[in-house]
């Protein structure tokens, strides 16, 4: 029970981060294309690569810390469905070319960022 009211807990918090986060940076960038969605699924995946050396394979923490901070703030800040809907609005809208730019660059800055968190984890 300690468990998921920590996942929820963080969940609530992830969900604020996000909103804040892609807002201040649709701001500055602009809402042309899917910046802010980009912004934090690129970040997120960077920090889950981190988190999970930091934490689970060094069992930093307790499993309702872990769980909170990478199920829950992670979970929620990070957000595939946004990213799913801005690409298919995109496409609707006939901008096909932003649409594959969006789909590739996700897909391999999340995985690369993912990559360098992991590889920062184990350095330190």
């Amino acid at each position: 029970m300690q468990q998921l009211l920590a996942i929820a807990i963080g969940g609530a918090a992830g969900s604020v981060l996000r909103f804040m986060v892609s807002t201040g940076v649709h701001r500055v960038l602009g809402k042309d294309f899917p910046y802010g969605t980009l912004t934090v699924n690129v970040l997120g995946s960077l920090l889950m690569g981190f988190l999970f050396i930091m934490l689970v394979e060094r069992q930093i923490s307790s499993i309702e810390l872990r769980s909170g901070i990478l199920f829950g703030v992670l979970g929620a800040f990070t957000t595939f469905s946004s990213f799913s809907f801005e690409t298919l609005a995109l496409m609707e809208s006939g901008d096909w070319a932003k649409a594959l730019v969006n789909v590739f660059l996700s897909v391999s800055a999340c995985l690369l960022a993912t990559w360098v968190g992991l590889g920062i984890g184990r350095q330190l």
